[in-house]
């Protein structure tokens, strides 16, 4: 009984040895071929091996380990193997789910990235899709263990549909944020990346993440905004990234003195507008005399740039600005600022005294 007892557990240790072994030259084989296929220029092979490795080398322990406990109840008679089989099949349920699941992610940072397709994908609609479908490969795969279980489908899914009208009522907010995530992927009015602020509330950044309940947004003091994705169907958006030109509106005033000079001024500077490699003379160009202001004779510029860049709209801002400066003191003129001029009548002494004779006296 000694020897059949020792000789069993040598083989249970023996199996689970083999376990190992195996375990050990399939990730070994796993980094030649990853070796091999980096050298390649096919994008897939590697996303393949990357989806297919952990999932394979759980299954050959969730095997291994079955196969060792159908072995101790034939030399013990135990029952290990009552629980391990079906372990074993629901594993392997799981980890082709799992080898899907993280095909699509593979699949997703390839159609994306610009360094890896000549022409990438946007990455909102890439984000939604993958979403979806790794949501249906999960359904279908707890759908697929419940079925294995002996549980009735047919049962699950009507339990189901009664249940989603309790949950729709009970958690109607989450709901919102999810088919207001929804529109967000259909609609497209911002991508992850863009700028977009509202009118309506406090929001204004970047876009770093769109989720089915949440957009993380990244203000420009770098704090992280969640904005529940119910909150975009019911205020105005602007999407500044996406805008076709910047434009520039300024008015300049200059002194009165110089109103002799202000319409070759303005007829200079709109040249200079039209001779501007940055500035897009296809969209309206104005340069006018405005009005007569307190302390100044006003003209006004409005243009729009070829960038967008909020950086180098600036930088062609500040040239504009500068040319103008520069135009006005060519004509001798001088930019006006805000003045005063007092006019007082001068008073002889004599009309002075009178003045004063004349007043009456206040005590």
């Amino acid at each position: 009984m000694a020897d059949t007892s020792w000789g069993g557990s040598i083989k249970i240790f023996s199996l689970v040895l083999l376990t190992f072994i195996v375990s050990f030259v399939v990730g070994k084989i796993f980094k030649q071929l990853q070796k091999h296929f980096d050298k390649t220029n096919n994008l897939w092979d590697d996303t393949i091996l990357w989806a297919a490795r952990k999932p394979i080398s759980t299954m050959i322990w969730i095997v291994g380990l079955s196969l060792s406990a159908a072995m101790a109840d034939h030399v013990a008679g135990t029952t290990f193997y009552a629980f391990a089989e079906p372990v074993a099949r629901l594993g392997l349920i799981a980890m082709i789910a799992w080898f899907i699941v993280r095909l699509i992610s593979g699949a997703e940072r390839i159609v994306v990235s610009p360094e890896k397709m000549a022409d990438p994908m946007d990455p909102t609609t890439v984000s939604a899709m993958s979403k979806l479908l790794r949501g249906s490969v999960i359904i279908t795969a707890v759908l697929v263990i419940l079925q294995s279980m002996g549980y009735s489908i047919s049962g699950v899914l009507a339990f189901g549909g009664i249940g989603g009208i309790a949950i729709g009522f009970a958690a109607k907010d989450l709901l919102a944020n999810f088919f207001g995530g929804l529109m967000i992927y259909m609609d497209r009015p911002f991508s992850v990346g863009d700028w977009v602020r509202s009118p309506d509330q406090d929001i204004e950044g970047t876009v770093e993440k769109i989720g089915w309940r949440l957009t993380t947004i990244r203000t420009f003091d770098k704090r992280p905004l969640y904005v529940p994705n119910g909150t975009f169907a019911t205020i105005s958006l602007e999407n500044p990234s996406r805008m076709s030109h910047r434009r520039i509106h300024e008015v300049i005033g200059i002194r009165y003195d110089d109103a002799h000079l202000m319409s070759k001024i303005v007829a200079d500077v709109k040249q200079m507008l039209i001779d501007d490699d940055e500035i897009d003379t296809s969209q309206t160009t104005i340069v006018n005399f405005n009005q007569f202001n307190a302390s100044s004779l006003d003209f006004f510029i409005y243009c729009f740039t070829k960038t967008i860049n909020w950086i180098h709209y600036h930088e062609v801002k500040q040239n504009v600005l500068l040319k103008i400066h520069e135009i006005i003191s060519k004509h001798g003129a001088e930019i006006a600022f805000p003045t005063q001029t007092l006019h007082h009548a001068s008073i002889s002494p004599v009309e002075l005294r009178a003045a004063e004779v004349a007043a009456p006296e206040t005590k």
